[in-house]
């Protein structure tokens, strides 16, 4: 069978609150099977439903056992699934229910109850092997979104956005042609439509640019999804009235990577006057684009503002006059010859301790860390240049000891 033909379709809880927008889901189905698709179904448990279930279960136990809480909480999916394949049924699509402890559940994950995370070569193995001779039977499966099972056959939960997991784990485990996450919302916008008047549409954002936007608070996608995405498989955020359009976000995060930035990086360090730290960001900001530089990080620390830019010429006397005679600044110290190290990807948020792992080395062998910023999947290290390489390699050395 032709993976490429597969899609994924997820339908959140509020696009199935009610009887008649089950009916529409139902003609989306229908409609994208008799295209030619083979259609994978993610349902989450109804609006309301899952914070129902936890709002009961704590009043009744406060100290309701991990485990048990996760069995308690598949009851929403379970419903969802069980009442859409009814529906479907009834339209003449023949459809399955896959759900923990059936014989066709892909999903096997660690025991971190609550916040799951599935092993995924072990998932693929079983995706492959139980969901494709669904979709070869004509079959539509619908899978119990925000679940999973570990090894010893135990029911675990995949955290908040579980169901959007669930669909991107699977997506990239059949290698889908696109995983469709179909909610109450148009798509990605370019900020919060509660908070600004006129946020616009975005039609594409990068796997990376996604990830930045859910692990800073927007809500349409959680961020752990993304940790799961397959480069060939495109993820579309959209609403139930038009799947053909909204935001395809493409790409993948790394698993993990490290490179040294090419230019050689300078380290400006200002003491603040009169003037507060976004003025002086802003023209220092204004004279390294002026020059052709670039700024890559800014650090704030009370009343210091270190400045990482690409070594442009004369960059202190500028920033000097600009901000010291104006008394935005007290004074100003530039260290020249900084190399960046970039490690990046997706493990740097599922494995704890790495940021100790990677300094532990270089600390051994005198490697002095001028500065270290960390945000999402990356850390940014400024050390020597004339060590830069070598500390590389020792990050890579350490990183590759964890797998």
């Amino acid at each position: 069978m032709d993976q490429d033909s597969i899609v994924v379709l997820k339908f959140g809880g509020s696009v199935l609150e009610s009887q008649s927008s089950v009916e529409k889901v139902c003609r989306i189905i229908a409609e994208t099977v008799r295209k030619g698709r083979k259609v994978v179904v993610v349902v989450s448990a109804m609006k309301g439903v899952t914070d129902q279930i936890l709002t009961l279960a704590k009043q009744v136990n406060g100290g309701i056992d991990p485990s048990f809480l996760d069995e308690l909480l598949s009851t929403g999916e379970r419903m969802t699934a069980r009442n859409l394949c009814s529906s479907l049924e009834r339209s003449g699509i023949k459809s399955i229910v896959i759900e923990p402890g059936s014989k066709h559940w892909p999903i096997i994950t660690d025991s971190n109850h609550q916040d799951a995370n599935p092993d995924m070569e072990l998932t693929r193995n079983e995706a492959r092997k139980r969901i494709i001779p669904l979709l070869k039977r004509g079959l539509v499966p619908v899978v119990c979104g925000f679940l999973g099972v570990t090894k010893d056959g135990r029911i675990t939960t995949l955290g908040r956005g579980g169901s959007d997991t669930t669909a991107v784990i699977l997506g990239s485990c059949l290698n889908a042609k696109e995983v469709v996450l179909v909610k109450d919302v148009n798509g990605v916008y370019s900020s919060d439509p509660d908070l600004i008047e006129d946020p616009v549409l975005i039609g594409r954002l990068q796997a990376s640019e996604a990830g930045m936007l859910a692990y800073s608070g927007a809500k349409f996608l959680h961020s752990k999804a993304l940790r799961y995405a397959n480069s060939g498989t495109r993820i579309r955020v959209t609403n139930i009235e038009n799947l053909d359009s909204g935001t395809v976000i493409e790409g993948e995060i790394p698993e993990l990577e490290v490179s040294v930035e090419k230019e050689k990086i300078k380290m400006l360090t200002v003491i603040l006057g009169k003037g507060d730290a976004y003025q002086a960001i802003m023209k220092i900001g204004g004279i390294v684009s002026k020059k052709g530089g670039k700024v890559v990080s800014v650090s704030q620390l009370e009343n210091t503002v270190i400045v990482y830019c690409t070594d442009v010429e004369g960059i202190e006397g500028e920033v000097h006059s600009s901000l010291v005679p104006k008394g935005i600044a007290k004074a100003i110290s530039s260290f020249g010859d900084v190399a960046m190290i970039t490690v990046k990807g997706k493990s740097l948020e599922t494995k704890p301790g790495l940021i100790q792992r990677i300094t532990q080395p270089l600390a051994r062998n005198k490697i002095n860390i001028l500065g270290i910023v960390t945000i999402f999947s990356s850390i940014r290290l400024f050390v020597s240049s004339s060590r830069s390489r070598d500390a590389a390699e020792m990050i890579k050395q350490a990183l590759g000891e964890v797998g």
